[in-house]
């Protein structure tokens, strides 16, 4: 049982970022675009997620913000499916052999990717190129954009399995993207909805065609690689930030913030192209 916890233990507070170069899954970046492409590669597991597929992803999240060349983020998986969640074999059956200690080692390590997502500096695109599932589908909500291909269909199976549906951050993330009685209903059912039906309720910001899925979500995610950095990070952080303070402190939070931007190189990048009827060039 001890080495079962080990293998689950997160580390945070000691364990620094990755270099990007993981083994559970591909890494790309497009130095010319400043696109970072991470895959999850278990296409006959249909992306099913192990113990050193959470650890490796959280570390490369967190890395990524000091990447050099990094402005932008796509994630998705290889085959027919995104992610669908822990592994029944790998984590599903070991977790009946731990104690309470190693499973809060282990639900710590989950929620801590999603943080890591949530605080990455660069903006992160989800392309959803089929099912999406369990730990899969909490991956995609905390991506700032979710692009999906018509096979996508989407579930948080939590309670199916017995579980809560509030499971790494679902609680939190859901309601703020389609409101509290779906989230609820989605969270406590645990049912698929298809990609037309997430698309309606907000939950995916467009579908495509299975076959232009990634070109999409690239496409977009080079949209905002070529946008003002330090801006994008800002909003980002107000967006994480605002969710839970009153009117006041949003206001004095965006004032403080907005005057940092006008001291932005980007700022003054704007305002001279406009005036040169050019296109900006932003860090």
């Amino acid at each position: 049982m001890t080495g079962a916890r080990a293998s689950a233990k997160s580390d945070t507070d000691d364990r620094p970022p990755m270099a990007l170069s993981p083994e559970s899954f591909l890494y790309g970046l497009n130095a010319e675009t400043g696109v970072a492409t991470l895959t999850l590669n278990r296409p006959d597991r249909l992306n099913a997620l192990t113990f050193q597929v959470y650890d490796e992803l959280r570390r490369a999240f967190y890395g990524l913000n000091d990447e050099e060349g990094v402005r932008s983020v796509v994630i998705t998986g290889s085959g027919k499916g995104f992610c669908s969640g822990g592994d029944v074999e790998d984590i599903i059956g070991a977790l009946f052999e731990y104690d309470y200690e190693g499973l809060l080692e282990f639900t710590r390590m989950t929620c801590d990717l999603i943080l890591a997502i949530r605080q990455c500096r660069r903006p992160v695109v989800a392309a959803l190129n089929g099912t999406v599932a369990g730990a899969g589908a909490v991956i995609a909500t905390a991506c700032d954009v979710r692009i999906a291909a018509e096979s996508a269909k989407i579930a948080y199976l939590f309670t199916k399995v017995g579980l809560s549906g509030a499971d790494m951050g679902a609680s939190w993330l859901l309601p703020r993207i389609v409101g509290l009685g779906k989230a609820t209903e989605l969270l406590m059912s645990g049912d698929f909805i298809s990609a037309e039906e997430a698309h309606r309720i907000g939950l995916y910001n467009r579908v495509v065609a299975q076959a232009d899925v990634v070109s999409e979500a690239t496409a977009f995610a080079e949209k905002l690689a070529k946008g003002p950095s330090f801006a994008l990070e800002i909003t980002k952080d107000a967006l994480n930030r605002e969710a839970s303070v009153d009117l006041a402190s949003a206001l004095e939070a965006e004032a403080q913030a907005q005057a940092a931007c006008m001291l932005n190189p980007n700022f003054r990048e704007a305002y001279d192209a406009f005036v040169a009827k050019r296109p900006p060039q932003f860090i």
